[in-house]
């Protein structure tokens, strides 16, 4: 047996109690999750009833039955069939369109002189500093009335 052969055995061995030793700590960490109920505690019958009630749930009773008005492998090939030959019918109607757009910048050039020809809202032409300004006008007006004097008897 080579020197690499005698290293490789004693790589199994080490590895082999590193696996023990960790199933081992696994094993005695387990029972740090099982629960206990303190039995001072005054609602621990109430838990507990609670837990003795539900410790079959979920149950197969309880799930939902499967769904039995399924369409067969054969109703759903025959839909997408159909929608494969509506989708081709839709594709040969677009390209049918004739495309009349010739100058692409020419036409966003138009549609932004005419935006800026049309006149904007004056809430619209409003700058950031105006809009700030008029909300703290707002903040300023927004002042809570004074406390009204509850000790005090009301006039008449």
């Amino acid at each position: 047996m080579t020197r690499p052969e005698m290293n490789v055995i004693v790589g199994k061995k080490i590895g082999f109690a590193a696996m023990g030793l960790t199933a081992l700590s696994l094993s005695a960490c387990a029972s740090a999750f099982a629960p206990e109920t303190d039995a001072r505690s005054p609602l621990a019958p109430e838990i507990q009833q609670l837990v003795d009630a539900n410790r079959r749930y979920p149950r197969w009773e309880d799930f939902p039955k499967a769904p039995t008005d399924l369409p067969t492998s054969e109703a759903i090939a025959s839909r997408v069939a159909s929608l494969d030959s509506a989708s081709a019918g839709l594709a040969r109607e677009r390209a049918a369109i004739p495309w009349t757009l010739e100058d692409p910048g020419g036409f966003a050039e138009s549609v932004r002189s005419r935006v800026e020809a049309s006149q904007p809202s004056p809430a619209t032409a409003r700058t950031v500093a105006d809009v700030e300004a008029f909300a703290q006008r707002l903040r300023d007006r927004a002042v809570a009335p004074p406390p009204a004097d509850r000790f005090r008897r009301p006039p008449g």
